[in-house]
This record gives structure tokens, C-alpha cells and sequence, in this order.
């Protein structure tokens, strides 16, 4: 046999008894079989073997089942990134002439795609009051679809009461979708209150490094997997094995991570609750965060992010020199990662409410919070 063909025999020649306590990073397209009755091409690689790449590969099937562990799911499908996920989720329930509801809290980009690709399909994404609870059923119709929740909301952190949505909604019929990535799938059991579907984006807590971008969409039940997976095959939501390889070594490091990031937010979050020149602390554990009441009932804890509202004193350049003093945070739109972030939000929607640029959101990181503290009170004295 020549030389140059022997290089293309992708027979293994080393011994593959290697037991290492690292999943292997699988890389590939191409499935091979071992003949042409077993050829197949399924989405449902998990149950029905692998037929090709672009549904994953054993690294990524691997991270999907233990994310299904934790969050009690029936099935777990591994997208490329936070946004990604509520793509898959919008499309698998929303078709031409469906109604969705989404909260005035929820991830901008979400709404954004409301108001983008979906309107122009004909899909109507309505949104509704966070805090409405059993309320909604005042409205669902008859063509409604879908029924978002994001608990906490985006920047402003509104405890939505999501068993009192899942109630509502599936009284009609409606399935619940909820972002799940604020409790990292593991502080609020989606699956026990109510919901049908959780996503996360695994960027921020599983992740943890700010250095990956992945989400997951987990299924309550068979139902929801199957309805969701044929448009997960159509979309192509392809991920990087070496990714999926980081999310698994992050989910190792989860509950220290989230342990030390709990105890050191509040500390930096009561820090700053009587500062004269805050309004209001939006912390899910503070009785100032919207729905306070409901995170004690529903939640096991708390996570990294808050947000802080400045008085209306403060005007929004002030705002600015506070976020530019800062040296320990550094200025960035993501969260979950080991580094301190603040961002001002100067033109955030919130129906009733003008926060005029005064609304600031925090990461907390894993830098010592008595350091965080120091370069918060620096940065309060640069306001001027």
C-alpha cells in the first residue's frame, strides 16, 4: 500500500484502554458505519447512534446528559450560544399567526427578535408586566403559543412567580419557556414549578471563565424534546467540541464558584444599600428587589449579578464617571465569569418606570469583596 494512502486509515493505532477523568474532546464531522444498512441520519443521536457531526459529538452529548441530571430534565439539546437557545425555543412553539408573551424584563436580544425576525413571520410577541402572576390569563388567546419567564429579569432583577404563570398558561394549553441562566439551572427547579422548557446561556456559570459561548435547551418531557429537536436538525446549531469540553470542566468547579460568588455579592450588595447616593438595590435578596417574597419562597439561593439605581439626583454623567472610576471592575455586558463587570444601562425600557441612565448592573467576581468594596467607595467619591 502506498504511503500516502496509509496516512488516510483512520484505523486506531494505539491502545484505547486510556481511563482518564477528563471526557475526550471529539472532533468530527464524518460518521462512519460499519455498513450500508446502518446508514442513518438522526437528530436523536442519544437514542439512536451517531449519524453525524453537526448533532454533536460524544463531548457534547456527554455535557448535554449531565446537564440534564442536574436540572431534572427529560433531555437536553447543546446550541451555540444564550441566543441561540431562545431561537430554538421561539421556532420549535411559534409558527405564522401564533401569539407569544414575553416579559418587559426579559434579555434584550430576545425582544429584539420579537420585534425582528418573528413580527416578520407573522408571529406576534406581546409583552407582559413581570410581575403579573396568575394574572396572565387575562392574556392568553386563543392562538397563543407560548408563554415566556426570565426570574430574575434582565438589569432591573424582577422575581417573576412562575408557578402561578405555568398554572395560568396550562390551563390553556400554553407551554412555559423560562431563562434559566441566573440560577445556572441549579437554584430554581424550572421543571418542579410549572415550566416546560429551560435554557441557559452556559457562557456565563457553566462556563464560568468568560472565555466560551454555548447554551443548552432542556425538555421537560418527551413531548417538548421531540417538538423541539426537528428544528434544532433544521437550524444546524452546530457547537465546537472544545467548548462543550470547557462547559464540562466548568461544571466540576460549579458549586464553589457559585458558593463563593453567593456569600461575596451580598456582602458588596449591602455594602451599598445604605449609600446616600443610592435609590434602590436590585438584589433578589434584598427586600428593595421587585418580588423579593417570591425568590424567598422559589429559590435555593443567589447568584453574581444585581443592579443598583442611583437617586434622581445623580444626573447620568455622574452615572458615567462612577462606572469610569472603577479600576477592579472592568466595563463589560456579560456576567458569570471570574471577573468583576458594571455597565450603565442610560436608555433601558421599562414601561412606568424612567430609570434616565441612573441604573447600573454589577458582576461580582472572585476578587476579594472588602477589595470590591474599597474600589466601589473610590469611584462613589469620583461622581463629583
Amino acid at each position: 500500500m502506498d504511503w500516502r494512502t496509509k496516512l488516510l486509515n483512520p484505523t486506531p493505532r494505539a491502545r484505547r484502554d486510556y481511563a482518564s477523568l477528563a471526557t475526550p474532546v471529539y472532533r468530527g464531522s464524518t460518521v462512519v458505519f460499519e455498513d450500508q444498512s446502518s446508514v442513518k441520519d438522526s437528530w436523536d443521536q442519544a437514542d439512536n447512534g451517531y449519524s453525524y457531526g453537526l448533532y454533536g459529538t460524544p463531548t457534547a452529548l456527554e455535557l448535554a446528559a449531565r446537564l440534564s441530571d442536574i436540572e431534572g430534565a427529560h433531555r437536553t439539546l447543546i446550541v451555540p450560544g444564550g441566543q441561540a437557545a431562545i431561537a430554538l425555543v421561539y421556532f420549535a412553539y411559534c409558527t405564522a399567526g401564533s401569539h407569544a408573551l414575553v416579559p418587559h424584563s426579559a434579555y434584550g436580544p430576545n425582544k429584539e427578535m420579537a420585534e425582528g425576525i418573528l413580527r416578520g413571520l407573522g408571529i406576534e410577541v406581546e409583552a407582559y408586566d413581570p410581575l403579573i402572576g396568575e394574572s396572565i390569563r387575562t392574556l392568553i388567546r386563543d392562538n397563543t403559543a407560548l408563554i415566556w419567564c426570565e426570574s430574575p429579569g434582565s438589569v432591573t432583577m424582577e422575581i417573576q412567580d412562575v408557578p402561578a404563570i405555568a398554572d395560568a398558561a396550562h390551563a390553556r394549553g400554553v407551554a412555559v419557556a423560562l431563562d434559566n441562566t441566573y440560577a445556572a439551572g441549579v437554584m430554581f427547579d424550572a421543571f418542579a414549578h410549572g415550566v416546560d422548557v429551560s435554557m441557559q446561556a452556559l457562557t456565563k456559570y457553566v462556563g464560568g471563565h468568560s472565555d466560551l459561548l454555548l447554551g443548552s435547551v432542556s425538555a421537560r418531557d418527551v413531548a417538548a424534546f421531540e417538538k423541539l429537536g426537528p428544528v434544532y436538525r433544521q437550524l444546524g446549531l452546530a457547537v465546537s467540541p472544545d467548548d462543550c469540553s470547557l462547559a464540562l470542566r466548568g461544571l466540576q468547579t460549579l458549586p464553589v464558584r457559585l458558593a463563593h460568588l453567593e456569600a461575596s455579592t451580598l456582602q458588596v450588595a449591602h455594602s451599598l444599600a445604605d449609600r446616600s447616593e443610592i435609590e434602590a438595590v436590585f438584589h433578589p435578596a434584598l427586600p428593595t428587589c421587585p418580588g423579593h417574597a417570591t425568590w424567598q419562597r422559589d429559590f435555593s439561593g443567589s447568584t453574581s449579578v444585581f443592579s443598583i439605581l442611583f437617586k434622581e439626583s445623580v444626573t447620568p454623567a455622574q452615572v458615567e464617571n462612577f462606572i469610569e472610576a472603577l479600576e477592579l471592575f472592568h466595563i463589560g455586558l456579560s456576567w458569570g465569569g471570574v471577573h468583576s463587570l458594571a455597565v450603565v444601562y442610560p436608555r433601558l425600557e421599562r414601561p412606568g418606570k424612567d430609570y434616565s441612565g441612573r441604573l447600573v448592573r454589577l458582576n461580582i467576581g472572585l476578587e476579594q469583596p472588602d477589595d470590591l468594596i474599597v474600589d466601589l467607595a473610590r469611584a462613589f467619591a469620583a461622581i463629583g
